[in-house]
């Protein structure tokens, strides 16, 4: 071993090989991944939060994804302010339904996998190979999943390679044994997800700008959480609203809470002056 590196360094560490940070993480430590951790037998689901409703839309721009704030546990509701978007990358996103613990610990994984093949090759993983990443991740917790501990992430970015005729926002979604599906022009996961994708199926337009496509976002959530239990929908009492992220060829993007809650408020003004 060279005299200037530290004493007892793992040798994984000096080895040259994949530039996956995951897979560094299973020859070191890998009992510190999600999916290797001994689970008691039996369903465990209901003793853990969930997180519930988010869409995702492609635009003009690039492509937006939203998340409601809530996550209940059985028929409690665990947290009001649970935040389930966040950027992957520079120019990606990622959200996700499922598991509270075990999702804010796999996205968090992602994200470092990502910044490790950046600084490792010194190039942005291209986005079908983010969305391939991120498969594998979910199939690591197909025994978790099958306890009753699942997570289904909904990812989506700006796609850098994109040529004049393509679209540069793209979505992709998963099934529980980690199966990527790219989808059309929106998608939504959890369990208020099919009033949400409803919503979007009749406000969706090809070429919306941005303040329409944030606007679509905010009505899709508002009719999840209208028939959907699990699903929070804005708390003006405490100001928290959904968490909307943009990711465009100028990188990713959070809208604010105010920008946010404006259209909240005018929303609700609507539905309030012709309830259905």
């Amino acid at each position: 071993m060279p005299a200037d590196l530290p004493a007892g360094l793992p040798a994984a560490y000096l080895a040259a090989g994949s530039p996956s940070f995951t897979d560094l993480l299973r020859s070191v430590a890998p009992d510190l991944l999600p999916g290797r951790r001994p689970l008691p037998p039996g369903q465990a689901g209901e003793l853990a939060p969930h997180a519930t409703t988010i869409v995702a839309t492609a635009y003009a721009d690039g492509v937006l994804m939203a998340g409601d704030r809530r996550a209940t546990m059985g028929n409690m509701i665990a947290q009001r302010d649970i935040e389930k978007v966040s950027a992957a990358d520079a120019y990606s996103l990622v959200g996700f339904a499922g598991t509270a613990g075990i999702g804010m610990e796999m996205i968090r994984l992602f994200q470092l996998e990502l910044e490790h093949y950046e600084k490792i090759e010194s190039a942005i993983l291209t986005l079908d190979g983010k969305a391939n990443r991120l498969a594998s991740m979910i199939r690591s917790n197909l025994g978790a999943a099958m306890q009753g501990l699942a997570v289904l992430p909904l990812f989506a970015g700006y796609d850098l390679d994109a040529d004049t005729t393509t679209k540069a926002g793209r979505i992709f979604s998963y099934d529980v044994t980690g199966g990527p599906y790219e989808e059309q022009n929106f998608a939504g996961i959890g369990s208020g997800s099919l009033f949400a994708r409803g919503s979007l199926k009749k406000l969706w337009r090809p070429g919306m700008g941005r303040e329409d496509v944030i606007r679509v976002a905010v009505e899709a959530l508002y009719d999840a959480a209208d028939d959907d239990s699990a699903t929070g929908g804005p708390d003006l009492v405490r100001k928290i609203f959904p968490v909307i992220m943009l990711a465009t060829a100028e990188g990713t993007a959070r809208v604010s809470d105010d920008e946010v809650g404006q259209l909240a408020e005018a929303v609700i003004a609507e539905r309030t002056a012709h309830p259905v």
